[in-house]
């Protein structure tokens, strides 16, 4: 059952939204009632301690200067499937 909610929200902020909503093909009470669903799961899910291996690594690697993961990773992804 779909209920009607008032919001008050600043009139620039329900503009760009209007147009966000417009150009994904949605409307924008769609889109807010996902959003309220995503953080209402996320607020439900139990967070899993690590093992006590991974605890004991934490913090054991350092990167060297001027590392970049993006860059690398892309590199690793790119010989791999290309």
């Amino acid at each position: 059952m779909n209920t009607k909610l008032t919001l008050t929200i600043e009139q620039s902020v329900i503009g760009k939204a209007k147009k966000y909503a417009k150009g994904k093909g949605r409307s924008l009470s769609d889109i807010v009632e996902n959003y309220l669903k995503v953080i209402i799961k996320e607020e439900n899910v139990k967070v899993i301690d690590s093992t006590p291996i991974a605890s004991s690594l934490r913090g054991s690697f350092k990167a060297p200067k001027g590392f970049d993961y993006k860059e690398e990773l892309s590199k690793g992804l790119s010989k791999r499937y290309l």
